[in-house]
Order: structure tokens, then sequence, then C-alpha cells
């Protein structure tokens, strides 16, 4: 008996170093850059890190990401001047962009739709939401002061549930514990952990092991606005735009209107707030504009992004229109 245990083990043990391995050498695994926050107050990546953004349990999506000086996922250094016309992309996961090559980013297609005649400067970071982006753009007000347009991506039902910042430091103090760093250094945890292998040990842990899992995952692309919600989220927007103010001259929101409610966006319009709307460009492409395991938007759903507010900005240098 005593032999059988001791063969036992030591195959188990084999196994697990046979599965790490080969976890490594086809990098099923994805890499998650650190994050932190800076002495503003901003939650952000921590500079200098490459690497690659793996999803699905078969490398569906394999992407390389970059993080510059900034703290942010993009081709270039951020450095804007006033010689030079310069777009500020800001947003979640969507303008992060992991799930493309960070070489062939939305912001680069952007710069490429306008001939190269604009530097894109893409402030995305997993998780944010207006108040994020707000105070993103207040806490680094000299930089944005010398930066020409100002481009907010708002996905209505999940950005306005607050109207007031405040750090996440317990998520920050959460990713750095040891349970998360041994997570992420023994990849064959980390793929499990990814394609939820690990989740019913995770709620054991976190308690939650006995409660009702009503959540659907990414089984559908279709959100559905949130109920009795409306009102909330405008006093949250408008006490963000208190807070921090908005610069109407060259602050637009970019959105999908068929996901948000039109009393927003008739507020919008009585108070002379810009927005891109992206719904019909969406609406009428033939091809998918999400991957198919994943929300996000796939490489033609960032061309058609990059399209909307390429020829945004092209109207806005024929036209040439003043902010009074």
């Amino acid at each position: 008996m005593k032999k059988f245990l001791i063969k036992t083990v030591l195959y188990l043990f084999l196994i697990l170093v046979a599965l790490e391995l080969l976890v490594r050498v086809l990098h099923l695994y994805t890499e998650d850059p650190p994050r932190f926050i800076d002495e503003y107050e901003v939650e952000k990546r921590v500079p200098g890190h490459n690497g690659y953004a793996v999803t699905g349990n078969r490398n569906q999506n394999f992407s390389e990401f970059r993080i510059n000086e900034a703290g942010f996922n993009s081709f270039r250094e951020f450095n804007p001047t006033k010689d030079k016309f310069e777009i500020a992309l800001i947003g979640d996961s969507f303008i992060e962009g992991f799930h493309q090559d960070y070489y062939d980013s939305t912001g680069k297609k952007i710069e490429s739709a306008l001939k190269d005649t604009v530097e894109v400067y893409e402030y995305g970071y997993a998780g944010y939401d207006l108040a994020n982006q707000m105070h993103l753009i207040n806490a680094y007000q000299e930089q944005f002061e010398l930066i020409d347009e100002i481009i907010i991506y708002l996905n209505y039902e999940s950005d306005l549930n607050r109207g007031e910042y405040k750090p996440n430091t317990q998520r920050i103090a959460m990713l750095r514990s040891t349970v998360f760093r041994i997570r992420d250094n023994i990849k064959l945890l980390a793929y499990g952990s990814k394609i939820g292998i690990v989740d019913p040990l995770k709620k054991l842990v976190t308690g939650k092991a006995f409660q009702d899992d009503d959540s659907n995952g990414y089984e559908t692309n279709e959100i559905e606005l949130p109920e009795g919600k409306d009102q909330e989220y405008l006093d949250n927007f408008k006490n963000l735009v208190g807070l921090y103010g908005f610069d109407k001259c060259k602050t637009t929101i970019l959105l999908d209107s068929r996901k948000t409610s039109s009393s927003f966006l008739a507020y919008c319009r009585a108070n002379h707030i810009k927005y891109i709307d992206f719904a019909e460009t969406f609406e009428n492409t033939k091809s998918p504009v999400t991957l198919i395991y994943d929300h996000h938007w796939n490489d033609h759903g960032r061309e058609l992004i990059a399209k909307v507010v390429s020829d945004y900005i092209s109207d806005l240098s024929v036209n040439q229109k003043k902010c009074e």
C-alpha cells in the first residue's frame, strides 16, 4: 500500500510537470502585465512590459502587447506638443486592445486612415469606467491640454455605475497577493484559471461555492439595457462632469446607440455634448464585428471603429468648426 501511494504521488507529480511544460511550450497561458496606482491615483500598467495575451483554450486569439512608458498598451510613446495633431482615445479593455497585436491596434488603424497626419494615444485599461476616464484626464491635465481631440469610449450599461472616482486599492493589493503570484508563475494554474478549471476551487476559497451563479459568460454578444437605471446613470454622469469638467470643444463620446439610453442621448444633444455613434456602421456590415468566443471587437470591428473616428476627425478638419 505504501509503495502504491508513493508511486501514485510520483506519477501525479510527473504528469503535472509534463502538463506545465506543455502549457509553456505551446504558450497556452495568457500574460497579464502588472498593474499599479501612480502618484496621481491613476490605475494603469507597470511600464516596460511586453508579452502575449491569449484567449480561448486553444490559442484562439494570440496577440502581442507592449506597455509604454505611460503605462498603457500602445505602439507609440505619448509625447503631445503644440506642433502636432494628437488624438487621445480613452476607454476600457476595448481600447486597451489586448485582443489585437499592439502594432495593429485601433489607434494605428486611425492613423493609417488619416494618412499618418495625426498621432493617436490609446489610454486603454481593462476595467476603466467613466469615473476612471474623467479622473485620468483631470490628473494629467497638462498633458491633455496639449492634445487636440479627446475621444472617450462609453459602454452605457457598465460605465456609469458611480458618480465619483476612488482608486481600487483593494484590487491592486489582491493582484499582488501570494496566491495570485503563485498562479502567475505556475503556468498550468494560469491556464486552468483562464479556461475555468479552477473556478470551483476559487469559489471555495472566496466563500462563493454555495452561491447561485446566474452568469451566462460570453454566451451572447447582446447586451440588454438596465431597467430603472437611466436616472441614476444620468445623475452619475452629471456629477462626474461637475467634479472634473468636460471640455465640449474637443471632447467626444464614442458609443453604440443601440446599447445606450435614448434619454442619455437626448441629454447629450440638448447640452451640446458631442458623440460618435457607430451603431449604424456595425449594423450595415455583413461580417462579424466581435470575436467568436468573446464580446470584444475583432479586427474587422476595429477597422470599422477606426473608420467612424477618422471620418469624424476628417469632418472636423474640413469644416474647421470652432467651439465657443
